[in-house]
């Protein structure tokens, strides 16, 4: 899992070389967010993935892969609406391009730390769970997000997230690609009446 989470983060960066500074406070696909929004947002999660890699569970996991969205319930309490504001707040007391180098280390930072042993267990967000299943959870994050900033996310951490939406799903979505996880995630309008399953 950890080359997924390598691409992944690669194509992140590589997408926000190849932006304009005018284009970082263009809409995402994350509504309440510009991009320059969901980059602090992504950063932050990359910041909360270097603080698990290094705190060890020493409990048996209690959530893998897939049964770690469960716990999230995005329509419970105020929808979201006050990281949404500290997200917003965050961002704008940043410099563009100081923003993405520190997303840049950051990204780097987390890839190497995520060639622990996969086996190991580690606590995040209450949680313990191995470094693979992690792996997992953040290669989901960051394609969601990248679809969210307009970006191509690589094939192989598109092929896991739909993996993992399909076994959240409990049997496969109804296509493959980048428009399928944006309608199984509530960015796209869909027919289908399990959708979304992620927020």
């Amino acid at each position: 899992m950890a080359p997924a989470l390598a691409s992944v983060y690669a194509a992140w960066t590589d997408h926000l070389d190849g932006l304009e500074p005018e284009q970082l406070g263009r809409p995402s696909r994350a509504s309440a967010w510009t991009v320059k929004e969901l980059l602090l947002h992504q950063l932050l999660d990359a910041r909360r993935a270097l603080v698990a890699l290094a705190t060890p569970a020493h409990v048996d996991p209690d959530v893998d892969a897939v049964t770690y969205w469960r716990s999230f319930h995005p329509d419970e309490g105020d929808g979201g609406a006050s990281h949404a504001r500290f997200v917003g707040a965050c961002a704008a007391a940043y410099d563009q391009e100081q923003l993405v180098e520190e997303w840049r280390g950051t990204s780097a930072a987390v890839v190497h730390a995520a060639s622990s042993p996969t086996s190991a267990l580690v606590s995040t967000q209450g949680h313990s769970l191995t470094v693979e299943n992690l792996c997992s959870t953040l290669v989901v994050e960051a394609t969601v997000h990248l679809l969210d900033a307009h970006g191509t996310p690589p094939a192989d951490a598109l092929e896991h997230t739909v993996g993992v939406l399909a076994k959240l799903r409990g049997r496969p979505l109804p296509a493959d690609g980048a428009d399928e996880v944006l309608r199984a995630t509530g960015r796209l309008p869909s027919d289908e009446p399990d959708y979304p399953l992620l927020g």
